[in-house]
């Protein structure tokens, strides 16, 4: 009865969906309907005179004009190319038992097969319409009902076959984590929606729609991109935008029919294996999300793409269930047989998903090339991890470089042909605070006086992680990082003195160009419990007579919001702001440099929908939003601690599943890195990160290898 109500009621909103087309096409009629009448009326002899002439040329134009405006409407409404997901295309001679499994769900749940099967890389299932001529070749005149686009076709009956069976969209982390009865449970209610759908109504009010939606993002396309014909794509979008608000309300409560439709009848498939296989989607979404942000993120931004991330999640969520209590059960499942026994070469579509991954939450190129080669899980601690360190321990370099930091007195024991070899203590020295003698001479009446003619080091002000025009680097595990996201802690205490200028800084001051000057923020009182911004940046605010003002050559880092509070570490706010420039200016050339997409073929593995959406908008998915300049810093510093780990104790790079990047002492995970290294850079204490290298035995003084 369920399934009954819900597809009658899809039906109704279909039905109005249709009369919004059919009052569409009434108005363009009315105009021609009139000007028909009137010249009847004149041929009759009843409509005459000088006034029903004029009327009926007034009213003959202006039907003409309608007529040829609702055509030029219609025609566009009609060749609008509908988006469709990017997927990788599956024929039937690749998963010949993936096709049997849906061809039987399809049967017992009394509904047309699926025209064709795609895996996406996402935790997500659906059926898509791709039944215009644009999205796929024509049908092939003899093949099995659901045979894969470009795929074999082998002899089989008929009887399910429709030509608006739509394509079945499969999330690629399913088929490596779920078993085969699981994936079927799951799978029941997706393939259930193919009865609603092959109803003609409903698909004629879905193609209605999805070729307004599409006549909408094409006029906005051409006109952008053709001045001259941006008048009548502007019109045509409006009439677009017009019908598609008059129908919203019915498609939506149309698909809801549909859904709960298809949910009804897939009850009698598997109901109670159903409610299990729903727990490990969430699980198997939350491991997909970790392995991407934490593991897969690094490696693209090296250049590097892993080439099997769906059977990452399989580890991931592996090692999830052995440090987890309440996941104990889920790593039982292994022994059943899993859902990519199903394709006959999982390898080859594992990489085909893991590339378009790579693709859609990064926008890496849509071929391998020497600047972007897959990269194996086991080569990943070597080939990502180690380099990844280096190239950041020498960013963090070049910045002081360029922040006028001395190098030290280079150890005795040193190679005599690198005196000013990198070590970790100069950045160690740089960022820890140095208690500063009172001065008397600091009175409120001329605080604000004495705050931009300090010591050279008063360059090293406040800054904020937004500056103007600069881009930011999102990159969620640099270095060795504790599953509990430690960075966002509360630093301890401020830095400022009374008088609400720096700590004085022995290092140089940097050359700088003078920027615009801001205005000052505005006076307070200061707060007797402070935290560190969001961003780390602030300005120093203690003094209820004078405000300082940004130093020379940092006006442009400047917060713009006064309520900031000041950093307790300005040295490290001066170097994050330094090192946000040399990532926004490295991503800047990195994607002038980069080629432009190939206009051929598509990639072997992806089938016709991979040429089907617009390059330039890539990524379309992005992980994370742009990390602050303080998280930059604290990521570079733990790389460079990492870097002289490994070349005086012998640690070595490794892979954490859950928590990407990782250092490994004696073997051993090292999980206790993060909070010191906080400590120094927000605190500019490095007394527990000193404690922590004494322990282990790293010699800071040593020089490093830099990538």
């Amino acid at each position: 009865m369920g399934v009954e109500m819900g597809a009658q009621a899809a039906r109704a909103r279909a039905l109005a969906v249709l009369r919004v087309r059919s009052r569409a096409f009434a108005v363009a009629l009315l105009p021609a309907a009139v000007a028909v009448i009137l010249l009847a009326g004149g041929s009759t002899g009843h409509l005459v005179g000088p006034g029903w002439d004029a009327a009926r040329w007034t009213a003959s134009v202006v039907a003409i004009v309608v007529l040829l405006a609702a055509a030029v409407v219609a025609l566009v409404v009609a060749r609008a190319r509908p988006a469709v997901s990017p997927t990788v295309t599956i024929a039937e001679a690749a998963a010949p038992d993936l096709y049997r499994l849906v061809r039987d769900l399809a049967d017992r749940l009394d509904v047309p097969a699926p025209s064709a099967i795609a895996l996406t890389p996402d935790c997500d299932s659906w059926l898509e319409d791709r039944t215009h001529p644009s999205h796929s070749p024509p049908p092939p005149r003899a093949g099995d009902e659901i045979a894969g686009a470009g795929g074999s076709h082998g002899p089989g009956p008929l009887h399910r076959r429709t030509a608006a069976a739509p394509v079945l969209v499969i999330g690629s982390p399913f088929l490596w984590w779920m078993r085969v009865g699981e994936l079927r449970a799951v799978l029941a209610p997706v393939v259930a929606g193919t009865g609603p759908s092959a109803h003609p109504d409903i698909a004629a009010a879905r193609r209605f729609v999805r070729g307004l939606d599409a006549a909408v993002a094409d006029c906005a396309h051409r006109g952008n991109r053709y001045p001259a014909l941006r008048p009548v794509c502007s019109g045509i979008g409006w009439v677009a935008r017009l019908m598609l608000r008059g129908c919203q309300v019915h498609v939506g409560e149309m698909e809801r029919g549909v859904a709960a439709a298809a949910a009804e009848r897939a009850q009698a498939v598997d109901y109670g294996l159903r409610i299990v296989a729903q727990e490990q989607v969430g699980l198997a979404y939350a491991g997909w999300d970790r392995l991407l942000t934490r593991v897969a993120l690094p490696a693209w931004r090296m250049g590097r793409w892993p080439s099997r991330l769906d059977a990452g999640v399989v580890a991931a969520l592996t090692e999830l269930s052995r440090r987890d209590r309440l996941a104990e059960g889920f790593a039982s499942r292994l022994g059943e047989r899993p859902a990519c026994d199903l394709l006959e070469e999982p390898g080859a579509i594992d990489e085909a998903a893991s590339l378009l991954a790579a693709r859609l939450f990064h926008g890496g190129p849509a071929e391998p090339g020497p600047d972007w080669s897959p990269v194996a899980w086991a080569d990943y601690p070597e080939e990502v991890v180690d380099r990844k360190w280096r190239t950041d321990a020498a960013r963090l370099h070049r910045a002081l470089d360029t922040l006028g930091v001395r190098r030290p007195t280079p150890d005795p024991t040193a190679t005599p042909t690198h005196p000013g070899a990198p070590t970790l203590a100069r950045v160690l020295d740089h960022l820890t605070n140095r208690p500063q003698p009172p001065d008397d001479s600091h009175t409120p009446e001329h605080s604000a006086a004495t705050v931009a003619p300090r010591t050279p080091a008063s360059s090293h002000a406040p800054v904020s992680s937004d500056a103007p025009g600069t881009p930011r680097a999102v990159d969620d595990s640099d270095g060795a990082q504790d599953s509990d996201g430690a960075q966002d802690s509360d630093v301890a205490a401020s830095s400022h003195t009374p008088g609400g200028s720096p700590m004085a800084d022995d290092s140089p001051a940097p050359d700088r160009s003078p920027a615009p000057d801001r205005s000052p923020a505005p006076d307070r009182s200061p707060a007797p419990d402070r935290h560190h911004a969001a961003d780390g940046s602030g300005v120093a605010e203690d003094s209820p007579v004078a405000t300082p003002t940004p130093p020379p050559g940092l006006e442009d880092f400047a917060p713009l919001d006064p309520d900031d509070p000041p950093p307790p570490n300005p040295r490290s706010a001066a170097l994050a702001a330094r090192l946000g420039v040399e990532v926004g200016r490295e991503e800047a050339a990195a994607a002038a440099a980069a080629p432009p997409a190939p206009g051929g073929p598509p990639p072997p593995g992806q089938g016709p929908d991979a040429a089907l959406w617009d390059d330039g908008a890539l990524p379309l998915f992005p992980l994370q939003p742009p990390r602050t300049d303080r998280e930059l810093l604290a990521d570079h510093v733990t790389a460079m601690v990492c870097c002289a780990a490994m070349d005086t104790v012998g640690a070595t790079p490794g892979l954490d599943w859950l928590d990407g990047p990782t250092l490994l002492v004696d073997g051993e995970r090292v999980a206790d890195l993060t909070p010191r290294v906080l400590s120094l850079v927000e605190d500019g204490d490095a007394v527990p990160l000193r404690t922590w290298l004494v322990e282990l035995g790293i010699r800071p003084e040593k020089p490093v290898r830099l990538g």
